[in-house]
């Protein structure tokens, strides 16, 4: 029970985080600012949330998971009411910095309780849980906050009124689930990988990291991008193409569980690339249909790159250090999330919406199709270094 609980608890910080999604359009027009700004208001949150992924994962590890995660909760609940009560861009630039805290704390720390709090000991299955569950709450945050918004009166404000009370029993888990034992002491550290797992994060971090980067333009740029293509303005079909991208990514991950890391990114790779293409044609034809189906691929693409490097990940970390080893890997997978899209945001502003997807997802597609001889060469070597019998 307490297995679920914590992955409950990881599903709805996310959810939170990705609320505001189908909104940054109308809060574009009601505080007027332009897309780089969207951008920017995306890039704070990661760039508070690293430093945080790196402090709070080693911190859990040494004082107990509990500690960490209740004023993590604390502080996605402030966050939630920042966006609620937001009168400016000055608001939404500090909910977003509370956010950014609240899910850097929380993301090492829960993640590592899912492999300690698996009945079985499974780290594999603990890997498939937290890698859906992230996927699920990336996913349902623009979904749900799209339908409130779009049905229900008070639209800046509803989707986050709901987001606390959802909250309200992922603090009560925390509260009530039992304090781990400290496994080292604690001081901050820069990120770092055990010398033994360096080829593992090579590959897998740069995976994750361009998988991330499609995630990071879809839950900021694709809402309008797709207002551009269907005419619509209603929020929560924006808000279901970005959900769209993520349930297909949490079901590919459903669809991979078991199979070895490896096998995994062989087969993310080229669907990623596939799904950056169709999504560059998309916009040159204006074809909405053709962009459901690129996102479908690119989600699927998404979830297999990061259940395959998260468990590569997850198999390797030392006992010691998992919360912390954890905790990098996610700062590559948000680095993903942040990085890039301040690219696109200014290469928007210059070019126009449509033009800058297109160029992010030509680069991206290539940079995935040449991770592939990479892959490729890695798995002949090590089939070659195993001993004959």
């Amino acid at each position: 029970m307490r297995f679920w609980a914590t992955a409950y608890t990881l599903l709805i910080l996310l959810t939170g985080t990705n609320l505001p999604t189908p909104l940054y359009r109308s809060y574009e027009q009601r505080f007027g600012f332009s897309p780089l700004v969207i951008t920017l208001i995306f890039a704070v949150y990661v760039a508070v949330l690293i430093p945080s992924l790196l402090v709070a994962g080693p911190l859990s590890d040494a004082i107990g998971r509990r500690r960490v995660l209740l004023p993590a909760t604390a502080l996605a609940m402030l966050g939630a009411l920042g966006f609620a009560l937001a009168t400016n861009v000055v608001w939404l630039f500090t909910a977003r910095i509370l956010q950014g805290l609240a899910l850097g704390a929380a993301s090492g720390a829960l993640t590592a309780a899912l492999a300690e709090l698996e009945p079985t000991g499974n780290r594999r299955r603990a890997a498939l849980v937290s890698t859906v569950a992230s996927a699920g709450g990336l996913g349902a945050g623009p979904l749900l906050g799209g339908v409130l918004a779009q049905y229900l009166p008070a639209p800046h404000v509803v989707p986050f009124v709901v987001e606390i009370v959802l909250l309200a029993p992922a603090a009560f888990t925390i509260a009530t689930t039992p304090e781990t034992r400290p496994n080292v002491r604690w001081r901050p550290r820069r990120p770092s990988i055990p010398v033994g797992m360096r080829q593992i994060f090579a590959f897998s971090g740069t995976s994750t990291f361009l998988g991330f980067a499609v995630v990071g333009v879809f839950l900021t740029l694709i809402p309008t991008y797709v207002t551009a293509l269907s005419g619509s303005h209603n929020l929560s079909v924006a808000g279901a193409a970005v959900a769209l991208l993520l349930a297909c990514s949490a079901l590919s991950q459903l669809a991979g569980y078991g199979k070895p890391a490896r096998t995994l990114e062989l087969s993310g790779l080229p669907l990623l690339a596939g799904g950056l293409v169709l999504l560059a044609v998309a916009g040159h034809i204006s074809s909405l249909a053709m962009l459901l189906v690129a996102t479908v691929a690119a989600g699927a693409g998404h979830g297999l790159v990061f259940l395959g490097g998260l468990t590569a990940i997850n198999h390797a970390a030392p006992v010691e250090r998992h919360a912390e080893v954890v905790s990098t890997f996610y700062v590559i997978a948000y680095l993903g999330v942040g990085w890039p899209v301040i690219g696109v945001g200014v290469l928007a502003n210059a070019a126009g919406l449509l033009t800058a997807v297109q160029w992010f997802s030509g680069v991206v597609a290539v940079l995935c199709a040449a991770m592939l001889p990479v892959l490729l060469r890695r798995g002949r070597r090590s089939v070659l270094s195993v001993p004959r019998p």
